[in-house]
Parts: C-alpha cells; sequence; structure tokens
C-alpha cells in the first residue's frame, strides 16, 4: 500500500496522538519560526520524537549531527541519550546555533552536546577512524552529502544507523536532472550500492533514509 497523503489536519492529528513536546523544545520552536522562511529547515516535530525514541531504542551513547542549524534535531536525540551520552554536532553559524545552545541549557542536555563551529568535513576527518558512533544525522548542504557519509560510514560501530534528511528534495528526484533534486538522486543511488551497508527510506517530512552498518 502506497502512503497515505498527509495533509494538515492529518499531521495534526499526529502531533496530537504522539508524546508532546516538552517546554524546551515548544520554545525552540517558537523562537526558530521567528527566523523567517528559513525556519522551513528545522524537523517536524514528528520527525524529532522518532529521533528520541530510536536513540532510546538503540540505547545509543555516542552520535554525531552534521547540520545543527537552531538545535532541534541535536536537542531530540540527547534527550535520548544516557545520561553519559555524547552528541558531537557540526555547524558553520554562531548566530542560528546560539538559538540551540540556550534551548539545550534550558533542557538540561548541555552537559551532553559538543558544538563544532567550522566546515563539518574537516571535523569529521579530524576524529578517529575507529568505529565507534552508534547514531549519526545528515542534514547539511547537499552537495557534501556523499562526503559526510563516506567519512561517517567507516566510523559505525556495527549495526550502527545513519540518518539522512531531504533524500525526496520535495519530490524533484524522481525528475529533476539539474539541481538539488539532481543531487539528492546520485545520494540516494549512492548509497543504494554500498554493499556496507543496508538502507530504507522512510516517508517522514522531506524524506528519511534510515542507514544501517552491515554486522
Amino acid at each position: 500500500m502506497r502512503p497515505t497523503t498527509v495533509s494538515e489536519r492529518l499531521y495534526s492529528y499526529m502531533v496530537e496522538n504522539s508524546v508532546p513536546v516538552d517546554e524546551p523544545q515548544r520554545n525552540l520552536i517558537q523562537r526558530t519560526t521567528g527566523v523567517g522562511e528559513r525556519s522551513r529547515m528545522q524537523i517536524g516535530t514528528p520527525q524529532g520524537t522518532f529521533f528520541t525514541f530510536l536513540t532510546q531504542t538503540m540505547q545509543a551513547r555516542n552520535a554525531i549531527e552534521v547540520g545543527t542549524f537552531t538545535g532541534y534535531s541535536a536537542l531530540c536525540i540527547a534527550k535520548g541519550l544516557p545520561v553519559d551520552g555524547h552528541l558531537l554536532t557540526c555547524d558553520v553559524s554562531e548566530e542560528w546555533t546560539s538559538l540551540g545552545r540556550a534551548a539545550w541549557k534550558e533542557a538540561g542536555v548541555d552537559d551532553k552536546i559538543e558544538l563544532r563551529l567550522g566546515p563539518a568535513l574537516e571535523t569529521l576527518r579530524s576524529l578517529p577512524a575507529d568505529p565507534v558512533v552508534d547514531l549519526a544525522f545528515i542534514d547539511a548542504d547537499k552537495q557534501s552529502y556523499i562526503a559526510y557519509y563516506e567519512e561517517l560510514v567507516p566510523r559505525m560501530r556495527p549495526g550502527g544507523v545513519i540518518l539522512v534528511d531531504n533524500v525526496f528534495w520535495f519530490g524533484t528526484v524522481v525528475d529533476d536532472r539539474d539541481g538539488e533534486g539532481a543531487t539528492m538522486h546520485a545520494f540516494n543511488a549512492h548509497v543504494a550500492a554500498d554493499a556496507r551497508v543496508e538502507a530504507v527510506i522512510l516517508s517522514i517530512g522531506d524524506g528519511l533514509t534510515m542507514v544501517r552498518k552491515r554486522t
């Protein structure tokens, strides 16, 4: 059966019948809405709730995020980490991530999150090559997705999961061969052909790929 088209009413129903967001999350959503059109870069609340659930279910302790924006996805992942868990999140914007820092502190998870400002590829390449990462999330510049992915896969533990956002690119992956749709089409093909992993694309948000490193 094909996925049901999610109308605004159905989306609201889905949110209302899932674990509610807490006050720090609501405050961050509101502050992010205030940045204008760029606010659409923030993941939706059902996706954030899913991230928390997955982090808890995997009993992840060591996570990496590429692309922080205002910090909502980092907040959701950190909520699922144990007390001694660690999330390294990478971004280039002091302006946007400052909203995240405030929210992480408000939520009491700031001690689990390490923010590194600078080119994410440089940050990833500076990390030890040991396969110790449990969970990773890619949601940054699309042209670099394959490069980020290739830095992360060797560092994932067997059974570790990489989440990748915007793999539908607003539906254009099936017919756009010149723009960002083409970029995401190439990334999706790259993952599908990778014998090191198993992958599934979920119709969450703008398309979310779950990549599991083979054991």
